[in-house]
């Protein structure tokens, strides 16, 4: 792989910085206000069916999240629910998107090392302002030959990006902590892939099975890679 790779590239949300925890704290928040129509754990679900509905129109990130929990107050309160509670989401769903950046461990050493001998690319989905917003507020911008900010991440959205960075799939390395959507779409195009655990993940991205590709790579920490790939000598 040393040999072939030219272009690395990296999701954002729980492998460049911390995402997941905040939406999870943000649920529990939801769930607190709606306490007297139904338990937490129905609450969490039924808002989880309502953002599975809502994807394909509204597409991935905070304020699809946002619009989620207010459709969710109407339909489980059966519209009874003080229209107090909205206001209350929409200000949850502006602190989300005003939280500061806190980077994962490794990251700046992995991208420091890895500047110059690489293109380093951010592939990433989500909500284009806000990802733009936490991309310029995280410091890592520099490092980056290209930012790629996706509506999905399925192999022909990862071909369209190879096509972008006139690059094919034997030298191209995507990172990620999500195997549903870092790392099997790019080894459908038969591209190389590295899978970050990260100790809480969104249920949609949950993946039950194992993988066996001689293009994969399974690394407890970003800075695994570092054995994998060349990299700058430090003293």
């Amino acid at each position: 792989m040393k040999d072939k790779i030219n272009v690395i590239a990296f999701d954002a949300d729980d492998t460049l910085w911390v995402n997941e925890p905040y939406f999870q704290e943000t649920e529990k928040q939801f769930c607190a206000l709606l306490e007297n129509y139904a338990p937490h754990h129905t609450l969490s679900q039924e808002l989880f069916r309502i953002e599975m509905k809502n994807l394909p129109l509204y597409g991935y990130g905070i304020k699809s999240f946002m619009l989620s929990m207010i459709e969710a107050v109407y339909d489980i309160s059966g519209g009874t629910a003080d229209m107090k509670l909205i206001p209350e989401i929409i200000r949850l769903g502006q602190e989300m998107l005003q939280h500061p950046i806190e980077l994962l461990d490794g990251v700046r050493e992995v991208l420091e090392a890895l500047k110059g001998r690489y293109r380093l690319v951010v592939a990433t989905k989500g909500d284009l302002l806000d990802q733009e917003r936490k991309l310029k507020k995280s410091g890592l911008l520099d490092y980056f030959h290209h930012i790629e900010i996706m509506s999905d991440k399925k192999a022909d959205d990862y071909r369209k990006l190879l096509k972008r960075l006139d690059c094919t799939p034997d030298e191209f390395l995507m990172m990620g902590n999500s195997l549903k959507a870092d790392v099997i779409p790019v080894l459908e195009l038969n591209g190389y892939a590295a899978h970050i655990p990260y100790h809480t993940m969104w249920a949609h991205e949950h993946y039950e099975g194992n993988l066996d590709h001689p293009r994969f790579l399974q690394l407890n920490t970003i800075t695994d890679i570092l054995n994998h790939v060349d990299h700058e000598t430090r003293n």
